[in-house]
C-alpha cells in the first residue's frame, strides 16, 4: 500500500528539481489543510506570510549545501511533502526578518511542529529554524526517512506523546534535530 510520498511525490517530474519548489499541491493533503488554516490565521492577526517551499529535492539540498547556504547534504521532512517554510510578506517579496514566535504558537495549535522549538520549548536547541513547520516530530524522522513510517490523516505530531517524550529526554545533537534540514534564517542561494 503507497503513500502521499510514493503515489505523488515519487512520480512528480519535479522529484529532481534543483530549483525552489512552493507547489502546496506537494504538501501531503492533511499538512496542506494544516498549513492553509495557519496562513489564514496569520492574516487575521494582521501578518502576511506566504509558502516559500514546500517540496526539496535531495538534488536542490546538495546544491544549496554546496553554495553554503545549509550545513546539511541530506534532504529531511521536506522531501516527503510533510514540511513547509513560511516567510512574511514585505512590500510583496518574502522576508526572513522579524520575530517568527507567532509562527510556533500558529503551528502548535494547528498539530505541527515548529522549526522554532522542533516540538520540544523546553530544551535549548542547537539549530532554530523559525520559518519551517512540518507534520513529524523529530523522533519520528528516522522512521520516515527509512521508509518503515508515514503519518495517515488523523496524525498529530503533538499528541505523538511516545516520540516527544523521547524528544525531550536527550537534547537532539545537530545530526539528528537537523537531519535534512535546510538553514532557511536567511534567503537560500
Amino acid at each position: 500500500m503507497g503513500n502521499f510520498y510514493t503515489d505523488m511525490i515519487f512520480p512528480d517530474a519535479r522529484f529532481d528539481s534543483v530549483s525552489r519548489i512552493a507547489d502546496p499541491s506537494l504538501l501531503e493533503p492533511m499538512t496542506r489543510q494544516l498549513v492553509e488554516g495557519l496562513i489564514v490565521s496569520a492574516q487575521q492577526m494582521g501578518i502576511e506570510v506566504m509558502i516559500y517551499e514546500t517540496y526539496r529535492s535531495q538534488e536542490r539540498q546538495q546544491a544549496l549545501f554546496n553554495n553554503g547556504a545549509t550545513r546539511l547534504r541530506t534532504v529531511g521532512v521536506h522531501h516527503y511533502g510533510l514540511a513547509c517554510d513560511i516567510v512574511r510578506v514585505v512590500s510583496g517579496e518574502p522576508s526572513w526578518k522579524g520575530d517568527f514566535a507567532f509562527l510556533g504558537q500558529l503551528a502548535h495549535s494547528s498539530g505541527l511542529i515548529w522549526g522554532g522549538d522542533w516540538g520540544a520549548p523546553n530544551i535549548k536547541h542547537t539549530f532554530v529554524d523559525s520559518v519551517h513547520v512540518q507534520r513529524c516530530t523529530v523522533a519520528r524522522q528516522g522512521d520516515l526517512f527509512a521508509g518503515a513510517w508515514f503519518p495517515d490523516q488523523t496524525y498529530n505530531p503533538n499528541e505523538d506523546v511516545q516520540h516527544l517524550f523521547n524528544a525531550t529526554k536527550k537534547q537532539p545533537t545537530k545530526s539528528t534535530a537537523t537531519a535534512g534540514r535546510s538553514e532557511t534564517n536567511s534567503k537560500p542561494a
